[in-house]
């Protein structure tokens, strides 16, 4: 037809998900939804059980609001009885991980996976702003950056996406890996190791260190590893991006770094910045006071340098940064 293409047809994301369909199957699904409160015209609902709420409560409510399908886990069948169309799967977010594992597989979008201590939703946020110059550029929703926030963020990436841009964030040693096991990043950014939710780590911060570490385990064949070159534990990051084969790309205020801040002049309105990068030199400014958005800039052209995008075009955008 004309106009948007739907996110998914009802058939593929049915048989993407695994599940069997109890009614008709829609033609389209128009996007993924995990509240009822908020679930849209042709929107699958998946029903997720949260800390306090289990969305299988919600979703006969859900369908009644003109969604076109509620995901469903099989055990919780019963209760709903009548309600239709259902995607019924053995468990609902095994189901959205399928979905979101078959958009990654389908895509052909260059993508990003961003962690770190603190920056890395400000990050993404500039990230997001800085490629959607380039092209159509899909990217994490608040900070969805957990285990049913990426599989939900990758269920949404549409097939026409050209940059994606994920956030993926941890409590605990082993959070990591799973989630960007099914990103798979072309680049993956480590914007800093602080000493965050160090009491879920029996060796401190080195410990954090290594969980942030893991985001280079899901690096692509030849992908990039963006490391911060002034953080005390640049030594160990780097030695597990070269433990992965992973080319390297540092940035940061030290005179080493490869991408690196030659000159910043911060007031309240914003910032302007040169930053080197081999020979070159880009002047931009940044649209938010404050020498942690400097920072998070030069993890952003880092990144646009990796993904080989017009770093120019990238950096006019975070004039924009509020």
């Amino acid at each position: 037809g004309c106009g948007m293409s739907a996110l998914w047809s009802g058939p593929e994301a049915a048989t993407a998900a695994g599940a069997r369909v109890v009614g008709e199957t829609p033609a389209e699904i128009a996007g993924i939804s995990i509240d009822s409160r908020t679930v849209g015209p042709g929107e699958l609902y998946v029903a997720i059980r949260g800390e306090t709420h289990d969305g299988h409560e919600f979703a006969r409510a859900a369908i009644e609001k003109g969604a076109a399908a509620a995901l469903v886990s099989e055990p919780k069948l019963d209760a709903l009885a009548g309600a239709a169309p259902l995607f019924v799967v053995p468990d609902s977010l095994k189901g959205l991980e399928a979905l979101g594992c078959a958009a990654r597989a389908r895509s052909r979008a260059r993508i990003v996976a961003v962690t770190g201590s603190v920056g890395k939703t400000g990050t993404k946020e500039m990230l997001a702003l800085a490629l959607s110059r380039q092209g159509e550029t899909h990217s994490s929703v608040a900070s969805f950056n957990n285990h049913w926030g990426v599989p939900l963020t990758l269920a949404r990436m549409p097939a026409s996406a050209q940059y994606a841009v994920f956030e993926i964030g941890m409590n605990h040693a082993g959070e990591i890996t799973p989630l960007v096991d099914m990103v798979r990043p072309h680049v993956a950014v480590i914007t800093t190791v602080e000493p965050v939710h160090i009491g879920n780590f029996p060796d401190g911060i080195v410990g954090i260190a290594e969980a942030k570490a893991e985001i280079l385990k899901g690096l692509v064949p030849g992908g990039t590893a963006a490391l911060p070159r002034d953080n005390p534990h640049f030594p160990l990051l780097r030695e597990r991006a070269n433990e992965v084969g992973a080319k390297i790309l540092t940035f940061g205020f030290d005179p080493e770094a490869e991408v690196r801040c030659i000159q910043m002049d911060t007031g309240p309105r914003g910032s302007s910045v040169i930053a080197g990068f081999d020979t070159q030199r880009f002047s931009y400014k940044i649209g938010a006071p404050g020498e942690h958005y400097v920072r998070n800039s030069l993890a952003v052209l880092a990144v646009v340098l990796a993904l080989r995008a017009d770093a120019m075009s990238a950096l006019k955008a975070l004039s924009r940064v509020v």
